[in-house]
């Protein structure tokens, strides 16, 4: 990367072998708006919560199935005439544990509210393993939906990337491990931006060459949080205070006409077509965007950028328990994530990915999006787990601010 951190377009005809028509985080944005609404009313839902269950016996030693819920378009698939078996199926002859993949989520409230009613009922649901996005992952903690995972079965979890390591959601990942990350930051269309680099939120908000041609996310947790990096806040562990202070800053910058508008998965027609300048966005939407026009670019503002991930868990009363981490286990092996890694195209949580990538498809290693440098990692923050009260909170906040 540039000593600006912008991310470079990808090389022309390079191989996109993991690109979807619509990808996952499409999912999660297009249906953000219904899901912030979805989450305001499910954060102080009384009676909820379990406190105490009975965990049902782990049939994994004699059942070799498993039930594993994930997004759309997340995994690899066999391609026609093709020779090497899918990461799964390669689990299946390593292991003769047969798995039943659904890919029922589309969005994490949504998801929550369908397993909800079992979990707080004393059932069971229909997965033994599911993905969801980190600040699912710390409510669903809350709420005593999760059991614990046993490191123990999962070796393999060594590999897991140092920065992954320790979450504020999920101190000591007990409930949780990292499935795929994105990045949050500046994508900027050089010809509308007029040939200037935008290198900060505060250039973003403020520079007024830009004014009108900016956008910001509907995620609160991106939009907020690389403002809150920008004034010199951990948002790892910030106060409500410094949260205000950000909300003010982009109040500013809303009542001054400088943004355009809050967006959801919409923002990248509006960056392709020049109507918008720079904005917050995802690598995942830039490394798809640059396919058509790669003098787009990603930058890493100078004070850093938010990460979000989505993460393996596993739902009490679950009794294939052993068989899920298994699986865990599984894709935690340089070999398995790599060819995963070639098609899905986020950014892989397991080390040693990189180095065998160069062999598998050396040509992906050309997309800093995908595989971005240890220094653009280092500047990368997850945002502070909260609680249901903190969550309300920001939300009310973000919401005044965004007019939802």
């Amino acid at each position: 990367m540039s000593g600006s951190g912008t991310a470079g377009g990808l090389a022309p005809g390079l191989r996109r072998r993991g690109r979807w028509p619509l990808g996952r985080r499409d999912f999660l944005r297009g249906a953000g708006m219904a899901g912030t609404a979805a989450a305001l009313a499910a954060c102080g839902v009384p009676g909820i919560r379990v406190t105490d269950y009975t965990p049902v016996p782990d049939v994994s030693d004699t059942d070799k199935t498993l039930r594993w819920s994930n997004w759309p378009f997340y995994i690899d698939v066999a391609e026609e005439d093709a020779e090497e078996p899918t990461t799964l199926q390669k689990f299946t002859e390593r292991t003769g544990i047969e798995v039943a993949y659904t890919e029922d989520v589309n969005d994490n409230d949504e998801y929550f509210a369908k397993i909800q009613p079992q979990l707080t009922g004393g059932q069971t649901i229909a997965a033994d393993l599911f993905v969801v996005t980190d600040w699912m992952v710390g409510k669903l903690i809350r709420l005593g939906f999760l059991t614990e995972f046993d490191h123990a079965n999962i070796p393999n979890l060594a590999n897991l990337r140092p920065e992954l390591r320790e979450v504020s959601f999920d101190p000591g990942r007990k409930y949780s491990i990292t499935w795929q990350s994105g990045l949050a930051g500046i994508a900027v269309n050089p010809a509308a931006a007029g040939g200037r680099e935008v290198t900060s939120m505060d250039q973003l908000l403020t520079d007024p060459a830009l004014r009108g041609k900016v956008t910001l996310l509907t995620e609160m947790r991106d939009t907020v949080g690389l403002t809150m990096m920008d004034l010199g806040y951990d948002i790892e562990d910030f106060t409500f205070e410094q949260f205000d202070r950000a909300i003010a800053k982009l109040q500013d910058a809303v009542d001054s006409g400088q943004i355009r508008r809050f967006t959801g998965n919409d923002y990248g027609s509006d960056l392709a077509q020049g109507n918008v300048a720079a904005c917050v966005g995802w690598t995942g939407d830039v490394v798809s965007l640059q396919a058509d026009d790669p003098e787009l670019g990603f930058v890493v503002p100078e004070a850093g950028c938010t990460i979000w991930s989505d993460n393996f868990v596993a739902p009490i009363r679950s009794p294939r328990k052993k068989n899920a981490e298994a699986l865990v286990n599984h894709y935690f092996d340089p070999e398995i994530a790599t060819q995963s890694e070639d098609w899905i195209n986020y950014i892989t949580p397991v080390t040693g990915v990189r180095e065998a990538m160069a062999d598998y498809d050396p040509e992906l290693l050309e997309d800093p999006l995908v595989f971005p440098d240890e220094q653009t990692l280092s500047k990368a923050q997850v945002f502070m787990g909260l609680t249901e009260e903190e969550e309300n909170r920001c939300n009310r906040a973000f919401a005044k601010l965004t007019g939802a």
